[in-house]
C-alpha cells in the first residue's frame, strides 16, 4: 500500500482519539502539543498532528482497538506500510495511522519502552518514573503526559513551537515541576537556555 504525503494530515481531536481507545486496557497517553493543551484545558496553538506514547509490548492491542486503520512504520525519511500481524522494526518508534478510506493521517504513536506500570523514557533508559507520575488526565478524563516530561522531550530540538510551548507553559508550571525539569536538564542537556529560565 503507496501512503499518502506528509499533506494528508488530518488529525483527530484528542476526544475523538480517546474515544476510540476506550476500553483500551493497555496503558496510552497523548504526548507532544496537544498534552500540553490538555494540561492548560485549552487550545493554545494550531496542532498539525496528534501523538499519543504506549509501551512497545502494547502495539497489538492499540493496532486491534483502532479498527480498519492501516498503520506505517515512519522514520529516517521513509514511511513502510505495516500489513495485519507484523510487528515494527526494532530499531524505529513511531507509527503512522492511516484512514484508508479518506486516506488521510489520523494520529501519529510513539512506541517507548516501559510497562504498565513504570514509564522509561526513550533517549535515557535509566530515567525512569512510576507511570502515576508521569501521566495526568484532562477534565474529561484523557490521559497525557505531564507538561514537564513533554517539555524535557522538545528540548532537544528547541525548533520555534517548541519555544512557544515552553513560554506558554512556564507561568502555569508548578514548582515541583520546574524543579524537576531543570534538574533533567541538567542531566540529560547540560547548559540548556530553559535551565536558567526556571
Amino acid at each position: 500500500m503507496n501512503p499518502p504525503g506528509v499533506e494528508a494530515w488530518r488529525p483527530w481531536t484528542p476526544r475523538e482519539l480517546a474515544h476510540r481507545l476506550a476500553g483500551v486496557r493497555a496503558p496510552w497517553c497523548v504526548a507532544g502539543g496537544w498534552a500540553l493543551d490538555l494540561w492548560h484545558g485549552r487550545e493554545t496553538r494550531p496542532h498539525e498532528d496528534i501523538e499519543i506514547a504506549i509501551p512497545r509490548t502494547a502495539f497489538s492491542t492499540i493496532r486491534e482497538a483502532l479498527g480498519s486503520c492501516e498503520v506505517f512504520s515512519a522514520g529516517s525519511g521513509s514511511v513502510i506500510h505495516l500489513p495485519h500481524g507484523e510487528q515494527p522494526p526494532a530499531d524505529r518508534h513511531q507509527i503512522w495511522v492511516l484512514d484508508p478510506t479518506a486516506r488521510e493521517w489520523r494520529t501519529d504513536v510513539f512506541l517507548e519502552p516501559g510497562d504498565d506500570q513504570t514509564w522509561v523514557y526513550r533517549r535515557d533508559e535509566q530515567f525512569q518514573l512510576p507511570r502515576r507520575e508521569a501521566i495526568g488526565h484532562s477534565a474529561e478524563g484523557i490521559p497525557y503526559l505531564r507538561p514537564e516530561l513533554v517539555l524535557l522531550f522538545k528540548a532537544k530540538t528547541t525548533r520555534p513551537k517548541d519555544e512557544r510551548d515552553f513560554a506558554t507553559a512556564l507561568p502555569s508550571l508548578d514548582v515541583h515541576a520546574r524543579r524537576s525539569l531543570g534538574e533533567w536538564l541538567e542531566r540529560l542537556h547540560p547548559g540548556h537556555a530553559w535551565i536558567a529560565r526556571l
